[in-house]
């Protein structure tokens, strides 16, 4: 997956028109969403909607100027350093208040964009359009902050606080959830598999530390290789994949430390594998809190989801090592 760097100027423009339609797209139904009990919010997000539509106008006209009709298909999820977003709006009722956070990312995301393709466009015209247009969605941003003080009461909110909240979930919850979701989950099937084989504490122990270990080394890496921070505005690639690295093996670790019990304690097998499915179900409650405080998944459906998926990797392991 090639970075925005090493785009042609035909690639990077082709991006820039395909995102506005994209953006063009998700403010319509923003304002189909708003139109019920938002009259005002309606005509905002349909205002930027016809923006964004301008903008590709624009974009696409200068793109013909230069390279002809055709247009090649290169969207952001192409591009590595673009955020990975669910299309959340297609799939749910927001809230304005989310619809809010959502345009503030969005906006931030695109003015660096467009900062940062200005910087390695070779044209002047080209140049000077995308200065103008980092500029334009700077404002929106603006625009955006404006929706929560019209609609939703007397609570102070601005800008600033709400961008850097969605941010800090981007920056520190996601990684760390990943990594807790998949620390507690995938070490399940060695850990319980080496329990049932063996029935020995010490090497149960040593085989959950080596896949807790493995693991946060592994998805650490993998974190910090998929995203450089520069566009998506996710921060410093080292930091997120520590968090991520960090949150694996913590998971992995929870419910590995029961088998230190010495294996001379009476029933010191049964305990330390009872204590390790208490410790389980405690890290599948923590993932669900996470899930709906920060990603607003419902509590119910989200313990369902872990426990399911975390129910069968361990009956996976249990089942292996009882073979």
């Amino acid at each position: 997956m090639p970075t925005l760097n090493e785009l042609t100027e035909r690639e990077v423009l082709a991006l820039a028109i395909s995102s506005e339609e994209e953006d063009s797209r998700i403010y319509q139904m923003f304002a189909e969403q708003c139109r019920e009990n938002f009259p005002a919010s309606t005509h905002l997000f349909e205002d930027m909607a016809a923006e964004e539509r301008q903008h590709r106008e624009n974009l696409y006209r200068l793109y013909r100027d230069r390279f002809g009709e055709h247009l090649p298909a290169i969207r952001r999820e192409h591009v590595r350093g673009f955020l990975r977003r669910k299309p959340i709006w297609l799939t749910k009722r927001l809230s304005l208040d989310r619809m809010r956070q959502e345009v503030a990312v969005m906006e931030l995301e695109a003015a660096k964009f467009y900062l940062r393709a200005a910087e390695q466009a070779t044209d002047v015209s080209v140049r000077e359009l995308y200065t103008h247009l980092a500029e334009v969605e700077q404002g929106h941003e603006k625009k955006a902050a404006e929706l929560e003080d019209e609609h939703l009461g007397d609570q102070e909110k601005n800008e600033e606080k709400l961008v850097q909240h969605r941010l800090f979930v981007l920056q520190y919850v996601q990684p760390g959830l990943t990594g807790l979701i998949d620390g507690s989950v995938s070490t399940l099937a060695p850990l319980f598999a080496a329990a049932f084989a063996t029935h020995n504490n010490k090497d149960t122990f040593l085989v959950g530390l080596a896949a807790s270990l493995g693991a946060g080394i592994s998805m650490g890496i993998s974190e910090a290789m998929a995203d450089d921070g520069k566009i998506s505005g996710r921060g410093s690639p080292t930091l997120r994949g520590l968090i991520c690295g960090l949150m694996t093996a913590a998971g992995g670790l929870g419910h590995t430390l029961p088998y230190l019990i010495p294996s001379s304690w009476p029933n010191a097998f049964l305990t330390a594998t009872a204590l390790a499915g208490v410790v389980v179900a405690v890290e599948l409650i923590v993932i669900a809190w996470v899930r709906t405080r920060y990603m607003e998944t419902p509590f119910f459906r989200s313990v369902v989801q872990v426990i399911v998926g975390g129910a069968l990797v361990l009956a996976a392991g249990a089942v292996i090592g009882s073979s």
